[in-house]
């Protein structure tokens, strides 16, 4: 064995397996690494080169089973990684088990039992190992345990040497923060770019009515960011951005709303044109509009959580929580969920907010420059247009997390 592959640490083991299991240009993926492999050493002694880290953020402590695996994502992998390579519709959560040289060896045989030990919740799990450690007992018990087996070498070529069957868990919460962020209404990368709902109820508009749509959406002064309109139209379900953009079930609710309301699709417009640079809180400016606009955010999975621990943070005699209440609050009830909806995911903040055991520092939650902008000033200001939130949404650099209000304004 070469000095290159003994020193192979269970860090760029896991680095070079994110690398193969989910490439960058995947799409509907999504995927983050424990936060133990956030800190700046592995062991005492041991530091994570920062490639490793930048290779492996964003980190969240996710649980699975009985315990936190090393990765843990949602992606469509290639056909040689799987038995079965489909499950339904959507894309299988994969849990990885990642395992290295230390100073007694390579544990593999453990790595295959904690794998197995996240099938309770996973779709399918992978132990992953440098290749010279890997016996033939290894992959004789992780095949009947329905593990699949990772070889990895020191130049990080990723071999399968045994390959699981996808099976149909779906139940855990803690998974459900993942498939949100893979899914069309993640905020992981871009998502809502702009602060207004009416923005994205014209484009569905825009889409059906005679002519170009981001002409009529410029015509009628309904918005000028076209791109940040169909985007975020996407991310509330209103439409399908593909090449060619599709109304959804909800995106033709809205045009049978405008027609029922104004006569047509273009009369609609014309009159989104009357609010153009509006101040005026939505729900009191066009109050039927309004009210649309709040149901079509409340379908939005965020915004029911959202409101749900809001209520619950009123119950509990906190009826006007500043922002890093909330996320302290959240995070105890949906820790995953709050991690991936609030913070922004780059290593260095990531690093900076939670601890190896995925605990928040509450001093780095107190600096608004942590903080997701889509969460923090569109999504909340959209809240606050359609008569769910009592204040606007501010961007992150005029933030101020401890003076932030995030308030019902009819708890019941």
């Amino acid at each position: 064995m070469s000095s290159a592959a003994a020193s192979l640490s269970e860090p760029q083991v896991l680095a070079y397996t994110k690398r193969h299991l989910f490439p960058e240009s995947a799409d509907a993926s999504y995927v983050v690494a424990d936060t133990q492999f956030s800190q700046a050493e592995w062991r005492p002694g041991h530091p994570i080169e920062r490639s490793v880290r930048e290779t492996l953020a964003p980190f969240n402590h996710v649980r699975l089973g009985g315990g936190y695996p090393d990765l843990v994502g949602v992606a469509t992998v290639d056909a040689d990684l799987l038995a079965v390579d489909r499950l339904g519709e959507e894309p299988p959560l994969i849990a990885v088990e990642a395992k290295g040289y230390a100073s007694d060896g390579v544990d593999t045989q453990r790595g295959i039992v904690q794998a197995y030990d996240r099938l309770h919740e996973a779709n399918a799990a992978y132990v992953a190992a440098p290749t010279a450690a890997i016996t033939a007992t290894d992959r004789t018990l992780a095949r009947e345990l329905n593990v699949g087996v990772l070889g990895v070498d020191a130049d990080g070529q990723v071999d399968p040497l045994e390959t699981p069957r996808v099976v149909g868990n779906r139940t855990s919460s803690e998974a459900t923060a993942l498939r949100f962020q893979a899914s069309a209404q993640g905020v992981a990368d871009a998502s809502f770019g702009l602060n207004h709902p009416k923005n994205y109820l014209g484009y569905p508009l825009a889409h059906y009515a005679d002519g170009d749509t981001d002409d009529l959406l410029t015509e009628y002064r309904v918005v000028g960011a076209v791109d940040d309109a169909r985007r975020g139209a996407a991310f509330l379900g209103l439409l399908e951005d593909t090449p060619r953009v599709r109304l959804t079930s909800l995106g033709r609710e809205v045009v049978r709303f405008a027609n029922s309301q104004c006569g047509s699709v273009e009369r609609a417009l014309e009159e989104f044109a009357e609010w153009y640079r509006s101040q005026t809180r939505f729900l009191e400016l066009a109050p039927a509009w309004g009210r649309l606009a709040r149901r079509v955010l409340f379908a939005y999975p965020a915004t029911e959580l959202l409101v749900e621990v809001l209520q619950t943070m009123h119950d509990d005699w906190n009826a006007e929580p500043t922002l890093v209440e909330l996320v302290e609050y959240m995070h105890e009830l949906h820790p995953s969920f709050t991690i991936e909806l609030f913070l922004r995911g780059d290593e260095a903040i990531r690093r900076r907010v939670l601890t190896s055991d995925g605990s928040l520092r509450r001093t780095a939650l107190e600096d608004g420059s942590v903080y997701h902008a889509p969460t923090v000033f569109q999504l909340k200001a959209m809240l606050y247009h359609v008569g769910l939130l009592t204040e606007r949404g501010r961007e992150p650099h005029r933030l101020e997390p401890v003076e932030d209000v995030w308030a019902l304004c009819e708890p019941v």
